[in-house]
């Protein structure tokens, strides 16, 4: 066999071994909210940089499951998110409910009580949203669920500023037919 039939004999196998590769999608993607908060100018001064508020979550999909309670059965952690911990990280203090949140990162989980849902401040980050460590926690806020009409195909996390433009708003999750919201403001 020549060079030439050999390599056009190795170009076809590996074309046929390529063809027959089924692709697929990964089982979530990745999403984020944030919200810069302008900070006072002196006179004469160039702008300062915006304080940054801002969530990175991964997004995992309902896929025709019973969304979230098929993942966060009563008193379990739910790590609010796919893959890596949901992360929030921000320039500035923050309430959250009525939980103060000092500047810095934190990573959020959420859990569903016989009293409702709640949110949880963590202080661990950069670890996988399944190592969760309570020891760490900063503290929980009651979140306010209310029942959407229509499905909330892929995780969605938001940060809403008000409509007056003050540093405060919501922070709202929706998934599935399930909204969850607490309300955030500079402290």
């Amino acid at each position: 066999m020549s060079i030439r039939h050999a390599f056009a004999a190795v170009t076809l196998c590996a074309s046929v071994a390529q063809a027959q590769v089924k692709l697929t999608a990964d089982l979530s993607g990745r999403g984020s909210t944030q919200i810069g908060l302008a900070q006072p100018r002196a006179e004469g001064a160039p702008a300062p940089k915006p304080l940054v508020v801002k969530i990175d979550f991964g997004q995992p999909a309902v896929r025709n499951r019973d969304v979230p309670v098929e993942l966060a059965k009563l008193d379990t952690i739910w790590r609010l998110g796919a893959n890596v911990a949901t992360t929030l990280t921000s320039d500035i203090d923050l309430m959250i409910g009525d939980l103060m949140v000092p500047k810095g990162a934190y990573s959020l989980y959420a859990t569903r009580t016989a009293k409702g849902y709640l949110l949880i401040v963590n202080k661990a980050t950069g670890q996988s949203g399944a190592d969760y460590d309570a020891s760490k926690d900063l503290g929980r806020v009651v979140l306010t669920p209310r029942t959407r009409q229509e499905v909330q195909e892929s995780l969605h996390i938001a940060l809403k500023s008000a409509d007056d433009g003050s540093p405060k708003g919501s922070l709202l999750i929706s998934w599935g037919k399930l909204d969850l919201s607490t309300s955030w403001s500079v402290k």
